[in-house]
């Protein structure tokens, strides 16, 4: 008889989709019974999204090996084309197409040119030169942008031409992609990948292809400069001063080229470049994020460090660095623009303490390109952590818990408890346009750095925090993300909970909450149900009446049952009286002036503002459900 069991074989020894089915059809033949056979189908469905998540770690993995191995390729670069050739084979291994292959820009001709290519069989199509603009490949390289298309031959966004058409044809080609080689602002060439078939290209794909794209570029880079140096090696052979410094100046570079490729093999940071350049060049270096906002700094022994850029022109130099793909110097600086395609990711400064060689600027601009590698790597892996939070709370709210044990278990590894006190926050704004990438961007940072949750569904912003003041933390959600966003955001609170299948619940009522202070003219700002007084009462799932109650009437039950005197009674017969000090006076029976002296005893109980309107709502309907609830009691 069929098992669940059974898919964990299968998820070990990897088989394919369609074996998963035949646990089932086994059952049915053996004549399971209906409740059997949904437990083994939902077992089925779990072992396929293991499967899945198998599939794309196995994928990310493989990426990430490519990636290395590249990177391996560069430090140890002899054979410019053999890199270049294993470049593209790869991007056709990874993306899972049909050909792959690589053009340069000639500049003489003023076209593009194969230069590589892999899977093709084709000699037309590895012939072709495409003019700057037509066909995929022009254009990419005449725009410096990404293009995909899913059927070339139907796609009008590019110019075609009889010979590319022909070519193109002539392979078979249909879905292809293009990404540009670029050398700091200049395109110098396109890496693409092309399938035989209709497909789309997702983003992750077009990620990486960029990803060895610039390794591609690096490593062509590297073989101009290799040809450079060995050619300034030639010439200075005649004078031996120059020779010696010029060695040194290689040497340097060498040095600084393999110390750096080594971080990034190792998994360093961009403290470890910092370090590494001013102990190659010596000086004081400050990197600096897009924002200008210190990330690393690194002097020489006797160099006073780089505490900030300081100089107001230091924002210009960063923008003619990338304008020109070269360092600039400005006065005593020389600023080397980070960058990764077309975006800015910051830039080193650097004040070395003598005078720098050509060689020496480019060891530094080829800091800021091993610099922009790791702020991409680094950039990935908080993307893909921020991803797996977000899966984690959007499971939490849309799918029952069926395993609590597996999900504390996911959010243990997040460095999140489930069984501790935590909070949930739903915050939007009233544009109607949803939370955008700005609104999702600070609320994973603002969860990550509290070991929360964050996502955005339902149009909102969701939160899931550590705490136990949900008011609180709805408040600080609304002010912070308001100021990140220039607008006015509300933010509504529920909890504390606790336990993975508290979190759904917590999420509505935020939500509910959320939707109240909007609908009670209270936007912008934020609270959780327990301040919305009988509103928050009823949106609370749990309905807590003492609570309420205690909230709003506890100082005067307290005072009542302590003291036995009857602020309670008179404050009903006064709001029975409408108002009214002398009707309430009768049907006390005492006279004005004692009702006037217990009404002042509850302003000092309850606060001077005690008897506003909205205020007033709430005593009311507390004081309604304490006499449902029985005889006066202290209440603590």
């Amino acid at each position: 008889m069929p098992h669940g069991w059974e898919y964990l074989d299968l998820l070990a020894r990897e088989a394919a989709v369609v074996e998963f089915e035949r646990p089932l059809v086994a059952a049915r033949t053996a004549g399971l019974s209906g409740t059997e056979l949904a437990d083994l189908e939902q077992a089925k469905a779990m072992a396929l999204r293991v499967r899945a998540l198998l599939e794309r770690r196995r994928r990310r993995e493989e990426e990430l090996s490519a990636l290395y191995e590249t990177a391996g390729d560069l430090a140890g670069l002899r054979d410019v084309d053999a890199v270049l050739r294993a470049i593209v084979h790869r991007a056709r291994t990874l993306l899972n197409v049909d050909v792959s292959y690589m053009t340069l820009n000639d500049p003489e001709r003023g076209d593009t040119y194969m230069r590589v290519t892999d899977g093709s069989v084709a000699a037309s199509f590895q012939r072709l030169r495409l003019p700057h603009g037509y066909g995929l490949g022009g254009l990419v390289a005449l725009t410096g942008t990404p293009y995909a298309t899913a059927n070339y031959a139907t796609d009008e966004r590019f110019q075609h031409t009889a010979e590319i058409d022909q070519g193109v044809g002539e392979e078979g080609l249909v879905a292809i992609l293009g990404v540009p080689m670029r050398l700091g602002s200049t395109v110098i060439g396109v890496l693409l990948a092309a399938n035989r078939t209709e497909r789309p290209f997702a983003r992750e794909e077009v990620a990486l292809l960029l990803s060895l794209a610039a390794h591609a570029a690096v490593a062509l880079d590297t073989a101009r400069l290799l040809s450079e140096t060995q050619a300034a090696l030639a010439e200075l052979s005649a004078a031996n001063a120059v020779i010696q410094a010029h060695s040194e100046s290689v040497e340097r570079a060498a040095a600084a080229h393999e110390r750096m490729t080594s971080v990034v093999l190792r998994g360093g940071g961009v403290g470890d470049v910092a370090a590494d350049l001013v102990d190659v060049l010596h000086g004081a270096l400050l990197v600096i994020d897009a924002e200008g906002r210190p990330l690393a700094t690194a002097a020489s022994p006797g160099c006073a460090t780089l505490d900030g850029p300081g100089d107001t022109t230091v924002g210009e130099a960063v923008a003619a660095s990338r304008g020109a793909g070269r360092s600039v110097r400005r006065g005593e600086l020389i600023i080397a623009a980070v960058v990764a395609g077309a975006d800015n990711l910051g830039a080193l400064v650097f004040r070395p303490d003598r005078t720098l060689s050509e060689m020496d600027q480019r060891i530094l601009e080829r800091a800021a390109q091993v610099t922009a590698l790791l702020l991409l790597f680094r950039r990935t892996v908080a993307d893909a952590e921020a991803q797996v939070r977000g899966d984690l709370l959007d499971d939490l709210i849309s799918r029952p818990v069926r395993d609590p044990a597996a999900a504390r278990s996911r959010a243990a590894r997040l460095g999140l408890d489930l069984d501790a006190p935590f909070v949930v926050v739903a915050a939007g704004d009233d544009t109607g346009d949803g939370p955008g990438q700005r609104a999702t961007s600070w609320a994973r940072t603002f969860a990550a750095a509290r070991h929360g949750l964050a996502l955005t569904r339902d149009d909102r912003v969701a939160l899931l925090l550590p705490g136990d003041d949900p008011a609180d933390t709805a408040r600080q959600v609304a002010r912070e993300l308001g100021r990140a966003l220039g607008r006015t955001v509300t933010a509504g609170g529920a909890g504390p909970s606790h336990g993975a299948a508290a979190v759904a619940p917590a999420y509505r009522e935020a939500g509910r909450c959320l939707s109240a202070l909007v609908t009670l003219g209270r936007a912008g700002t934020g609270a959780g149900a327990a301040e919305l007084g009988y509103v928050g009462l009823l949106l609370g799932d749990r309905r807590d009446v003492t609570g309420f109650v205690t909230a709003l009437a506890g100082p005067v039950i307290d005072y009542d049952a302590r003291r036995g005197t009857a602020l309670i009674r008179t404050l009903e017969a006064w709001f029975d009286a409408g108002g009214a000090l002398g009707r309430a006076a009768e049907t006390l029976h005492v006279h004005v002036n004692t009702v006037t002296q217990r009404l002042e005893r509850v302003a000092r109980l309850l606060g001077e503002n005690w008897d506003e309107p909205r205020r007033v709502l709430d005593l009311q309907l507390a004081l309604r459900l304490h006499r449902l609830r029985g005889p006066l009691e202290p209440v603590d």
